[in-house]
């Protein structure tokens, strides 16, 4: 029976969704949304924050501050709370309500942009408020995400090894690519495996992550505005770009089964979907879930969010071909 004094001890990381049933391929989900954080996010803000201790950047008196679509905030505001500093989520118009009230009810502050940076769109916006709440007071302290080693060093630590434990045989791995932590951290650790394993990249259209040109995404979670410096290609061996609506309707599939994902899941099923789709042969496929859905219930989930955006034709059935099981 675990027995917990701060919240950031207890994660889930041995789940996972055989989706054969609903997507027609044998595919593995690894379920990251069990702990009190509610997704992937707890490892990288948990290493970053205790790295920060460590080299005596966060002492008594400091105010956490970090840019964030939503899932870090949480965890960063999570941690934060359980160890007595303040903490400034910097995110913008695209942040779920349920994730902003999470974040006051953790007595987080929430500062939310609107406008986007001529150059690096929202996201810009979002760090070039950051960089002036840093240079306006020396008690904010930036754990920056985007290029803070210990967010990929947590995968490689926890998340890659977890898989490989449960998938010895384990031939592809789909992987979301936001601020590239996870991706590039499970990317390392399979480098260097026992065996091959193809790493494939799902990102959304009208993100500028690998080289596309930005374009409006309104799903948090997956994709940038601006090359994630935690990017490193040479361990990448395929990229799927996954346009929104797709995302929203795979979403609603597992939903109808029973399961309520996040949209960032969403986007990496259906990549991991439509790659699988184009293999000649089965394989042992595994991809990583980074968080539930319940925040995701007034947009994703939502029939006048989904059809103002995508259409009314959204969220009509598709025809869906599933095989009949191999004996």
């Amino acid at each position: 029976m675990p027995v917990i004094s701060t919240p950031q001890a207890f994660n889930q990381d041995d789940l996972y969704v055989d989706l054969e049933a609903i997507t027609g391929h044998q595919l593995f989900l690894k379920c990251e949304g069990f702990n009190f954080a509610g997704s992937i996010k707890l490892k990288a803000a948990t290493a970053m924050v205790e790295a920060a201790e460590r080299d005596g950047l966060l002492t008594p008196g400091s105010i956490l501050v970090e840019s964030s679509s939503g899932n870090l905030g949480v965890a960063l505001g999570m941690i934060a709370a359980s160890k007595g500093y303040q903490f400034v989520c910097v995110t913008d118009s695209r942040c779920n309500l349920a994730t902003r009230l999470l974040l006051k009810a953790l007595g987080s502050q929430v500062r939310i942009v609107t406008e986007p940076s001529p150059t690096g769109g929202l996201l810009g916006a979002r760090i070039d408020h950051v960089r002036a709440l840093c240079a306006s007071d020396d008690r904010y302290v930036w754990l920056n995400q985007y290029t803070n080693p210990n967010n990929h060093f947590a995968h490689y630590r926890t998340t890659a090894p977890a898989i490989a434990r449960a998938f010895p045989d384990l031939d592809v791995l789909f992987v979301g690519a936001g601020t590239a932590g996870t991706l590039m951290g499970c990317a390392r650790y399979f480098r260097t495996w026992h065996r091959p394993v193809r790493i494939v990249a799902i990102d959304s259209e009208g993100s500028a992550t690998f080289g596309h040109t930005p374009s409006r995404r309104m799903i948090p979670g997956l994709g940038t505005s601006i090359r994630p410096p935690l990017l490193d290609t040479s361990y990448i061996d395929d990229v799927v770009h996954v346009n929104e609506a797709e995302t929203i309707r795979t979403c609603h599939q597992l939903a109808r089964h029973g399961f309520i994902f996040g949209g960032s899941t969403g986007t990496v099923v259906n990549g991991a979907t439509q790659w699988l789709a184009q293999q000649d042969q089965p394989v042992t496929a595994v991809a990583i879930a980074p968080d539930l859905g319940e925040r995701y219930l007034e947009t994703v989930y939502q029939t006048d969010w989904v059809q103002d955006l995508y259409g009314e034709d959204v969220l009509q059935p598709q025809t869906v071909t599933v095989p009949a099981p191999t004996p």
